[in-house]
């Protein structure tokens, strides 16, 4: 096999995205330590799905323009760092493939290579041992094997083969690894998208042409109006639904709701439909579409009241913070945060609810604190896809982004602002209290599935009953400090929680204490120490 046209290489894609989909509960369970955040497959299945979804929007079907569709929705639609790194290999992969309409193995290698170049350069400190490493040892293989041969399914294997030898070298190259027991979480996802799309490569022929079945068929749009007055609104009600019914005609439906307003979208095909369009009469609307199957997931609203929110007074500097837990929440916005994004240790937020939080955000220059060293790369591509000035202060912690928050000057400009915040988040320090989710032996500390377990600034605490890990991780943490705080999560009830607080009051004598409700998930405490 010589080369792929783009349908071939869209069902390879997909393949890849379904070995990830099996594999990556598996994946996520590569964690080092045995905190319940191991969520690397999940995120790079996340990415890769986003990346899918933008494929099947494309109207041209030429392998360049599938591969910046698939850019584009990784980049928006990254989570955590694997997920960053896995949307800059697409990135430099459609970069090199742009303009193409089909693509021979000399092809497919130099687009790996863009693609391992895209991703170092997205960190400002590549470590070798990772999802990194594999990648860039596929990519030298996959040159190797393009300069011998034509044949794409040999390169395949080749490529497959070198990175599957590159992942269980890992160990070698992170002692943290060879520590745990384990390979690399995102080397492992990166291998296994490989091995998806190995096994469509073998039973390839040339004289095949294979179609990925797609949700929708490509959208027949009218452009969208940019809105600077109230004037501008010629119809008043954005309508939009899901029509379902058998054998739904996409091109009757639209021709029927041509003439009720503008802005029109039908898309689908079989049994679905999306409808979406600006009307003066939704109702009208919806009795056209009824002639032809049932409404679901309806929603209209009111353009001229949404212009007079969005038009709204802005104020020269914004917030954004991403949170998990109704406590911390109402804590981050008492403090002025103007945007919260959900994320949590097993699901991290995208780029794009990012990005969504920041447009929100009634300012024209923003300050992302992320919270979590596994969102920070996510929250950093908002910074080339807002038209807003934006700036990603780098906490990684839930008490770093309280701390930052507890410097913000609303009055301020923003280069004063981060530099406070900055200064402030660095000084202090975090401490964690969960279950463990498996085994483990770390540091020389024996681990038990289901154990209580404490991290210090990220060192691993000896477990034990929720009150002896909490005083031990305290303990640790007080040599930097004389204010400890304490978020309760969903686990802990008001009353455990200042039992405990007692009794860390009495072993502790010299340190002030405070005590909040932070209702996070799986975490029984988030520790701050001042």
């Amino acid at each position: 096999m010589r080369y792929v046209e783009s349908p071939q290489l869209q069902e390879v894609f997909v393949a890849g995205a379904a070995r990830l989909a099996r594999m990556r509960k598996e994946i996520d369970r590569l964690n080092v330590f045995p905190v319940p955040d191991g969520d690397t497959g999940t995120n790079m299945y996340m990415t890769f799905m986003a990346a899918l979804q933008g494929m099947s929007e494309v109207s041209e079907e030429s392998i360049g323009a599938v591969t910046e569709a698939m850019a584009r929705g990784a980049l928006r639609g990254a989570r955590g760092n694997s997920g960053v790194i896995l949307s800059q290999i697409l990135q430099g992969f459609a970069a090199a493939l742009a303009g193409k309409d089909q693509a021979g193995a000399r092809d497919i290698a130099a687009a790996l290579e863009k693609g391992v170049e895209f991703a170092y350069r997205a960190l400002s400190e590549p470590v070798e041992g990772t999802m990194l490493t594999v990648a860039r040892s596929a990519a030298e293989a996959a040159r190797y094997a393009a300069e011998r041969s034509a044949d794409l399914r040999r390169l395949s294997l080749y490529t497959y083969r070198r990175a599957a030898e590159t992942l269980a070298l890992t160990p070698e190259l992170l002692p943290v690894l060879k520590k745990a027991g384990v390979v690399d979480a995102g080397g492992q996802g990166f291998l296994v998208i490989l091995e998806g799309m190995l096994q469509v490569f073998k039973r390839f022929r040339q004289e095949e042409l294979l179609t990925v079945p797609l949700e929708f068929d490509r959208a027949e749009t009218e452009p969208v109006p940019r809105l600077e007055n109230l004037e501008d609104i010629k119809f008043l009600y954005c309508t939009e639904f899901l029509l379902r019914g058998p054998d739904l005609p996409a091109g009757e439906v639209r021709e029927r709701l041509h003439d009720l307003g503008d802005c029109l979208m039908v898309v689908g095909n079989g049994d679905t439909l999306k409808v979406h369009i600006h009307s003066n009469n939704p109702g009208t609307v919806l009795e056209e579409c009824l002639r032809y199957g049932t409404l679901h997931e309806i929603h209209i609203n009111n353009m001229r009241d949404q212009h007079v929110e969005m038009k709204g007074p802005n104020k020269p500097l914004g917030v954004v913070s991403v949170v998990a837990g109704e406590g911390l929440a109402k804590i981050f916005e008492s403090l002025g945060v103007d945007s919260i994004v959900n994320g949590q240790q097993t699901m991290n937020p995208s780029t794009e609810e990012i990005l969504s939080a920041v447009e929100r955000t009634p300012a024209d220059q923003v300050i992302i604190l992320p919270n979590n060293s596994n969102i920070i790369l996510a929250a950093q591509q908002v910074q080339a896809l807002s038209r807003k000035e934006v700036r990603v202060l780098p906490t990684r912690t839930i008490p770093q982004g309280l701390a930052a928050m507890l410097a913000f000057l609303p009055d301020a400009d923003l280069q004063t602002n981060t530099s406070k915040m900055e200064a402030a988040h660095t000084a202090v320090l975090t401490g964690e209290v969960t279950r463990a989710v498996r085994d483990a032996e770390i540091d020389g500390l024996t681990v038990v599935e289901g154990d209580y377990i404490g991290l210090a600034e990220g060192q691993l605490v000896k477990s034990g009953t929720l009150v002896e890990v909490t005083e031990n991780v305290i303990s640790r943490l007080i040599t930097g400090g004389e204010l400890v705080t304490l978020y309760h999560g969903q686990e802990v009830s008001r009353p455990e929680a200042e039992e405990m607080l007692a009794r860390f009051q009495s072993a502790f004598p010299e340190v002030d204490f405070e005590l909040y409700y932070g209702g996070q998930p799986l975490y029984h405490f988030i520790i701050s120490v001042e």
